[in-house]
């Protein structure tokens, strides 16, 4: 067989088969997927349930219309619009988050593994970062009307520099984006990562890290909540 038509065969495998496992999410092969919580398939979403069943109310939210509360130590809530409480976004590759903040209140430096974001604020005044895989901060203070856009798996964080409260809202290229906060993550898992291995990481000593751990013990509170 040619040399050259086989590369072209191999090529042509990896584009059509390969890589399109590294895209957020699946394209859709229907209209519409209104998610099915209650179904006992297990898939990488959610089920559908059947297309006649679908109603008007599937495609249709007020979920981020109202903030929920701040009332935490971050001083900040993230209301999350995804597949899990909009069933009409399921298989779309689409959610939405809406972020209050107190004055003074941070989003802390968190990623979201599956999804890039683009971000609006709406109100309020808002330092935001990023740090990119060169440990190289971007940041800018914000106002409202701006926006900023956060790439995939990347560092970031929002903090409020007031005066007075703020709000942004978020959209991910991901039904579901996830998100890991480093703080909570290094020093609230459960179970937790072994002090010693934190104290080495961190150059600090032992009982400095289970001062930090102390902070987030018992911490439910991460200011994410489902609307």
């Amino acid at each position: 067989m040619n040399t050259n038509y086989e590369l072209f065969l191999c090529t042509t495998l990896l584009v059509f088969v390969f890589l399109p496992c590294y895209r957020a999410d699946p394209d859709p092969l229907q209209d519409f997927c209104i998610a099915d919580p209650k179904s006992g398939i297990t898939v990488n979403g959610f089920a559908c349930k059947a297309a006649r069943a679908a109603r008007s109310s599937d495609f249709f939210s007020s979920a981020i219309s109202k903030g929920g509360s701040t009332d935490n130590p971050n001083g900040s809530n993230a209301t999350v619009m995804d597949a899990t409480v909009f069933p009409g976004l399921n298989t779309l590759g689409v959610s939405m988050n809406r972020v209050d903040f107190e004055e003074g209140g941070i989003n802390p430096p968190h990623v979201h593994p599956r999804a890039s974001e683009v971000g609006y604020v709406a109100e309020g005044i808002l330092y935001v970062g990023i740090l990119s895989t060169e440990n190289k901060l971007y940041s800018k203070i914000l106002r409202a009307g701006e926006s900023f856009v956060m790439p995939r798996g990347l560092l970031h964080f929002q903090y409020n520099m007031g005066p007075g409260k703020a709000t942004q809202f978020v959209s991910f290229n991901s039904q579901k984006p996830g998100i890991v906060f480093a703080p909570q993550s290094l020093f609230g898992s459960k179970p937790e990562i072994p002090t010693e291995i934190l104290a080495k990481a961190f150059r600090i000593d032992a009982d400095i890290i289970e001062y930090i751990k102390s902070k987030f013990q018992d911490d439910s509170s991460s200011g994410v909540e489902a609307a």
